[in-house]
């Protein structure tokens, strides 16, 4: 299918101790003897060679490994050149390449998508891949690396199988009507497949969205009027200096963010500007965009400040899971192990009074000193348990991607009117809702034209994978 040999570095960016570069494509034995001056190298056999340019003059010395196709990751002759990583060192390497016939730097994505042409693998696997080369939490990583391993290419191309079984009860009658052998009542146990596999793809769908919640993380907002420790809260939590902070309010205009890994699931926690009543119309911007995200995210922590007389509460922000965060308790006239000891005291008269308004709960109220760190790790545990409640689950997740769920539902939706049928008189119209449940988990897969997702999936990737 490729007639130009494409090479990239596929390690990491240079000065490194290893740099391996990759070529694929029908050139790679003849760019592997011309850099490594060998007649051949074993295949899968890792050897020893002096690396030169096309003028004989030595580069470096380095490991070389030939893998013939078919068997290699793409599908096509390859050749890995293991060197030292230096930069004076791989340019001389892409240099000597450049200068061959039909060779040609990789673009973004190249190996991996001539792997999945070649068909090493579906679609759903190269979208583990990138996942896997993505991930920054452990969560992520068990996710991804099951979806590069076919979890839910496997059950979907499965399920293709049986709807071509199917299928071909139905279409047998249709297309050889003609023969006597070919039996006419096939309608029912093709129904009853349709219905089977309609239940089960229902099932997976119906574990919600945890799995593309998961890719992205959970996201967690920092809210609350201003001067109550917004910036100083996110500062301590990230361990470094990411907001300004200052005594004067409105100086928060635009979110900040800062990625957390808690109990290996990914956590987004967001600093917004402090909602007042402003006539800046910077400010306002800044507390519009605010509100927006408070409301959008996950959880959100609201801030109170302990010196406050009149506490300001979050009746205005729109939300279903609220923490209400005491902070500044180090400023109070309080016994320090009162507030922040093995379990909460909730007799402190600060805290009785706010949950005694009767707009909070007990269970909802978590006194930290943003300043001090004080009950920053018992604040850290409610969002890594509600993390883990919302992400995590007894069984990994199938669907991974808003892409896999479309396909998925258009099979059941073409699978449900199929199960509407009637068993005779009607084989025309379940063949045809057949072969588009057939195709949508096809596309899933990438076992039909898929072509129009093809670019945004193998955008993403780098060069050299």
């Amino acid at each position: 299918m490729f007639q130009d040999t494409i090479f990239a570095l596929s390690s990491g960016r240079p000065p490194a101790a290893i740099g391996v570069v990759r070529i694929s494509g029908p050139r790679a034995g003849d760019a592997l003897r011309l850099l490594s001056g060998k007649a051949s190298v074993p295949p899968r056999e890792a050897k020893f060679a002096r690396i030169r340019d096309a003028a004989g003059e030595p580069i470096d010395e380095a490991v070389v490994l030939w893998f013939p196709g078919p068997n290699s990751e793409t599908g096509e002759d390859v050749a890995e050149i293991q060197m030292h990583g230096s930069r004076a060192a791989l340019a001389a390497v892409f240099d000597t390449l450049a200068c061959m016939d039909g060779l040609r730097p990789a673009e973004p994505g190249e190996f991996t998508r001539r792997g999945f042409a070649n068909g090493k693998l579906d679609l759903t696997e190269v979208e583990g891949l990138g996942d896997l080369i993505a991930a920054e939490t452990e969560a992520q990583r068990r996710q991804a690396f099951r979806q590069m391993k076919g979890l839910l290419g496997g059950r979907a191309e499965g399920w293709r199988r049986r709807l071509i079984e199917a299928q071909a009860m139905i279409e047998a009658p249709i297309d050889f009507s003609d023969e006597g052998d070919v039996p006419d009542d096939l309608s029912a146990p093709a129904l009853a497949i349709a219905r089977e596999l309609a239940g089960e793809i229902s099932a997976v769908l119906a574990q919600g969205r945890r799995g593309e919640r998961l890719r992205e993380g959970l996201v967690v907002a920092i809210a609350g009027p201003p001067n109550v420790g917004k910036s100083t809260l996110l500062n301590r939590i990230a361990g470094r200096e990411v907001a300004i902070v200052s005594p004067q309010a409105g100086t928060t205009r635009d979110a900040l963010e800062v990625h957390l890994d808690l109990k290996g699931y990914p956590v987004t926690l967001i600093d917004t500007a402090g909602l007042r009543d402003s006539h800046d119309p910077v400010e306002q911007e800044g507390i519009r965009r605010a509100r927006a995200r408070a409301e959008e995210a996950d959880l959100v922590l609201w801030l109170v400040d302990a010196g406050a007389v009149a506490p300001e509460l979050s009746s205005t922000l729109k939300h279903d899971n609220i923490l209400t965060i005491i902070n500044k308790m180090d400023i109070k006239s309080l016994k320090t192990e009162d507030i922040f000891g093995s379990e909460i005291l909730f007799d402190n008269k600060f805290i009785s009074k706010i949950i005694g308004s009767g707009r909070v709960s007990r269970e909802t109220v978590v006194p930290i000193s943003a300043r001090d760190g004080l009950g920053i790790d018992r604040l850290l545990s409610r969002i890594a348990s509600l993390a883990e409640t919302t992400l995590g689950g007894a069984e990994p997740a199938l669907v991974t991607r808003e892409r896999h769920r479309h396909a998925l539902q258009a099979a059941v939706d073409a699978l449900n009117r199929a199960g509407t049928l009637p068993t005779r008189g009607a084989d025309d119209l379940l063949a045809e809702e057949l072969r588009t449940a057939a195709t949508a988990l096809g596309r899933l897969t990438g076992r039909v034209d898929v072509e129009d997702v093809l670019d945004v999936i193998f955008r993403d990737f780098c060069v050299g994978k």
